[in-house]
């Protein structure tokens, strides 16, 4: 491999020919030999979008050229735009500001510029990586800053969408079954009666609800820290950055961001992640529910529950012919299961560092992403390959309605708890109907049983 030699304030480093990063990037990756996992290419994007705002904030303000406005630009749009993505070599597991990360991004584009303008890479020149590309920032205010604008642009452009598209679907089911009476279970035991429209209801009611909990979190993630430097306290910056910084990075993306009061706030704490996590979690817990409960509906074909039938999407087992497994509802169960362990991860982060300091943000926006990811994917293929193809064995669910001893619960009104219960356990025990048992107690007329005991009243309000 060919190199060639780069300064910094601690002297001399080789730095591989064909990579745009300098001497503190390449210091980063011999000092930080930390696992497989680099950061996130939306990190690297977003703060394409931070330095292209800061240099034209840094021109509107007077304090550099327009020349270097122009480099400082084109070359943050290559970032943008992704063209530059091979030049962040950096692992996740570095300083807990992101310090080494926003280095790399300053020289990258240093760099960058440099070839730009046909001189050396490394001289400097015609941008200073610190001076000029890094000009009225800190690691501490751009790293939370890029965390936020990532985080925003993936729940918003990916996530809301694919739950959106799952709450369509849960509507569809909810609709063409709303008629279709079925055993409800509680305890995993036999409950009265619901129909299956309902019970996909219930879920799209949930799903609604986590949509709106989640656009309700991004509102705290939109106030940006960006102009507050090292502590919050804007050293280094003229009054007024922030809010121009800002005003151009909404022109890039549209999206509503403020800067945010208290800069010191969210250099120091991200309790705002914390909250997103939160609503991750709380979105998991809802999808693994989901998911436990195809699995079970879906369960047999023969020898279980087996209400509902899933599509056929592989075969099941190397040994077992013909066996046809859940594969979906797995896959969106262990993905949940990983987005509530990375929230601990989270919540830990979200509690560390101290005084001006969190000191664990690559940790917190790397699982955020994650779980984020996790989530639209997982969600994505359970909707296009399971719930999308979900259909009811209504001989199933008709035989096990006709059975069910929990249907003498609507008699409760008419003869009272205990004479119900009684003809429920002479059902039970003689193995016969529950119509058979009032009959043979003499509680109730045929007349009297089919009129009360309706399994499609049972699913509504029904005492005039």
């Amino acid at each position: 491999m060919n190199y060639r030699i780069e300064k910094d304030s601690l002297g001399e480093v080789k730095v591989p020919a064909d990579m745009l990063y300098g001497a503190q990037t390449a210091r980063a990756v011999e000092n930080f030999p930390i696992g497989a996992e680099k950061m996130p290419l939306e990190i690297i994007r977003a703060y394409g979008i931070v330095k292209k705002a800061a240099v034209l904030a840094n021109y509107e303000q007077g304090l550099i050229s327009i020349e270097k406005k122009d480099y400082i630009s084109k070359a943050a749009g290559e970032l943008i735009s992704g063209e530059l993505d091979e030049h962040f070599p950096i692992s996740l597991w570095q300083t807990g500001s992101g310090t080494q990360t926003n280095m790399n991004v300053n020289e990258v584009l240093a760099n960058r510029i440099s070839q730009l303008a046909g001189v050396e890479m490394g001289s400097k020149k015609p941008v200073h990586p610190n001076d000029d590309v890094n000009m009225s920032q800190s690691s501490n205010d751009t790293f939370p800053t890029v965390m936020a604008l990532a985080a925003v642009i993936e729940v918003e452009d990916f996530l809301l969408p694919v739950f959106d598209d799952l709450k369509k679907e849960l509507a569809k089911k909810a609709e063409k079954y709303q008629d279709l009476v079925k055993v409800g279970r509680t305890h995993l035991m036999d409950a009265t009666p619901i129909t299956l429209g309902q019970e996909f209801s219930a879920f799209r009611a949930q799903i609604t609800d986590i949509i709106e909990m989640l656009k309700d979190s991004l509102k705290y993630l939109k106030k940006l820290p960006l102009g507050g430097t090292a502590v919050g306290t804007g050293l280094n910056t003229k009054a007024g950055f922030a809010e121009k910084a800002v005003k151009f990075i909404n022109l890039e993306t549209n999206r509503g961001f403020k800067a945010a009061k208290n800069k010191s706030a969210g250099i120091a704490a991200h309790d705002s992640f914390v909250n997103l996590s939160g609503v991750l979690k709380t979105a998991a817990s809802f999808l693994m529910k989901l998911a436990n409960d195809t699995r079970w509906l879906a369960s047999g074909p023969r020898c279980g529950i087996g209400e509902i039938r899933i599509p056929k999407n592989e075969p099941g087992s190397s040994i077992m012919p013909g066996k046809v497994n859940p594969t979906q509802a797995e896959a969106l169960f262990q993905a949940a299961a990983q987005v509530m362990a990375n929230d601990t991860a989270v919540n830990i982060g979200g509690g560390s560092g101290n005084f001006q300091l969190n000191v664990a943000k690559p940790l917190i926006i790397y699982n955020i992403l994650q779980s984020i990811r996790l989530l639209g994917d997982s969600t994505a293929s359970y909707n296009k390959r399971c719930l999308s193809g979900i259909e009811a064995d209504q001989q199933q669910i008709a035989k096990y309605l006709e059975n069910s001893l929990m249907l003498v619960t609507a008699l409760n009104p008419v003869i009272g708890y205990d004479k119900s219960a009684e003809i429920a356990q002479k059902a039970f025990k003689g193995k016969i109907s529950l119509k058979e048992a009032a009959l043979e107690l003499g509680y109730l007329t045929e007349a009297e049983f089919e009129k009360y005991v309706d399994p499609k009243k049972m699913t509504q309000a029904n005492i005039d």
